[in-house]
């Protein structure tokens, strides 16, 4: 279990909290491109990191993310006028350009100067690997982008999907990173079902092998097929907020990216490519999902806070779809697809656990592991000024993840070492349990 002081230092991430504070020396995902397709088109509100923020595009196309509300006297610039490379406040007619500038005072005599003086709040932008990113963070010159894979593979070999959960974000994490609730959480009550995400094998209790790595932790879960082999699953966590959980047999590797919005709310970016062949062309679960969308359904009308951009259809409201008798005859919870089991599971522990109620087992030992390094590395950072992990390391972050059988007694890492670190196209084999 944690102390109460640690769990208020991993999960708070506002303006000046520890957390938050490192979390913003990292660049962020905001948004898609897509999502903010057209230039001078209405600016959208955004929540991130507990600052509340308008994004707009410019006439010129460049991206512009702010704070709401206006230098001048306050009143939010969601409603102001995007037009002529600049948002303009409806108020007094303050105009800002997407650097934060103000450019134009209106209400101010000609001749003065004024506007010189005056400055929004404002992030820089950039687009890559079909992301809108944005720097929080206090440096004139941001660090470079994470080379994550995913971001320089052609289009149509990814797939970027979002929705919201209403949780604190290490909370939402954790799941990625808990190998042992997939058997239970994600079963099916019928063992002859087809095997899929390697969530039938037989094992329920898969024996971890965690290891630190300079970006983070990596973990291999393996449970024994058979006197022969071992099933290996492994699973990435990459400062502060990346995950990738276990690759699928056609190469596929799948991730998610943990984004707050504030203490509570996190919008979670599922992230699947595959470097070897289109998305598109993949058959089978993989090719399903990736014709599909984030699998938690249709999602509510956006709302007008700033904090209801991807709400799931189904969620606690509604009980997340579940149904009792699918419960009894076919799934371990009668709810419909495996983000929503996710999103019922962390949802129903609060906005934010209690973490000193926990009792943490042997197959907690990634999550365990994850906070330590979390907790140490924002402290390092508010008590020594160390630069958190990977900020000016983009190369680290080019890594993937698998699910692999290899003789029994192989060592994973040695063996998987060119596929995980993205040195090698040749996808590892797994053999999936054959029904019947």
């Amino acid at each position: 279990m944690l102390t109460r002081e640690d769990n208020e230092l991993m999960t708070r991430v506002g303006p000046g909290t520890p957390m938050g504070e490192m979390i913003r020396q990292y660049w962020t995902p905001v948004m898609r491109s897509s999502d903010l397709p057209d230039r001078d088109s209405s600016p959208e509100r955004i929540r991130l990191l507990g600052e509340d923020l308008v994004i707009l595009r410019d006439t010129s196309g460049r991206v512009g993310l702010m704070a709401e509300n206006c230098s001048h006297r306050g009143c939010s610039l969601f409603y102001g006028r995007n037009e002529e490379d600049g948002i303009r406040c409806i108020y007094h007619g303050w105009k800002y350009d997407v650097t934060g500038q103000c450019v134009d005072q209106p209400n101010e005599p000609a001749a003065s100067n004024f506007k010189t003086k005056v400055r929004q709040r404002a992030y820089p932008c950039i687009e890559a690997g079909g992301m809108i990113w944005t720097y929080m963070g206090p440096r004139e010159t941001p660090p470079p982008l994470p080379d994550l894979e995913w971001m320089s593979v052609p289009e149509s070999h990814r797939r970027l999907t979002p929705f919201q959960r209403n949780c604190n974000w290490v909370q939402a994490l954790e799941g990625d990173i808990d190998t042992s609730h997939l058997y239970f959480l994600h079963g099916r009550l019928n063992p002859d079902d087809p095997p899929y995400m390697g969530v039938w094998h037989t094992d329920k209790h898969p024996k971890l092998e965690v290891v630190p790595t300079n970006y983070g932790v990596v973990y291999a879960a393996n449970r024994e097929e058979d006197p022969e082999t071992t099933y290996w699953r492994v699973t990435q966590f990459m400062f502060p907020i990346h995950t990738l959980f276990p690759g699928y047999p056609d190469g596929t590797v799948p991730g998610h990216i943990w984004v707050p919005m504030d203490d509570y709310h996190t919008i979670v970016w599922t992230v699947q490519w595959n470097p070897v062949t289109p998305m598109l062309q993949l058959t089978g679960p993989t090719g399903a999902m990736a014709r599909g969308g984030s699998g938690v359904g249709e999602f509510l009308p956006k709302g007008a806070d700033g904090l209801s951009w991807w709400q799931p259809e189904l969620n606690r409201s509604n009980h997340y779809g579940q149904d009792r008798t699918a419960q009894r005859e076919k799934t371990f919870t009668g709810i419909p697809t495996i983000p929503l089991q996710d999103q019922a599971a962390t949802e129903s522990m609060g906005p934010i656990y209690d973490r000193t109620q926990e009792h943490l087992g042997t197959s907690d030992a990634m999550i365990i592991r994850v906070r330590r390094r979390l907790i140490r590395a924002a402290r390092e950072f508010r008590d020594l000024g160390v630069t958190p992990p990977g900020v000016d390391n983009p190369e680290w972050y080019r890594v993937r993840t698998t699910s692999a059988t290899l003789p029994k007694g192989a060592d994973w890492l040695d063996q998987l070492e060119e596929w995980l670190n993205a040195r090698s196209n040749e996808i590892p084999e797994a053999k999936l349990r054959v029904p019947g």
